[in-house]
């Protein structure tokens, strides 16, 4: 299973999902289901605009975790 770690990012940087949206130019709607793990896939033009604005790499974000994926 893909766990998505943006909030503990957002938090070490200390930026607002609002900022990162108005940054990478999707909705803080979007941002919000990216953190949660509601989203089916992300675009890589996507993740690296938050990956350049967090300066951080994807592995910071995505994490690959043994188990039962949640469908």
């Amino acid at each position: 299973m893909i766990v998505i770690n943006l909030d503990v990012m957002l938090a070490k940087r200390k930026v607002k999902s609002k900022d990162l949206a108005s940054a990478v130019g999707i909705s803080e709607q979007n941002i919000s289901l990216i953190k949660t793990g509601k989203i089916k896939g992300l675009r890589l033009a996507t993740l690296d605009a938050i990956c350049s604005y967090l300066r951080c790499q994807p592995g910071d974000i995505l994490e690959h975790r043994q188990g039962e994926a949640s469908l």
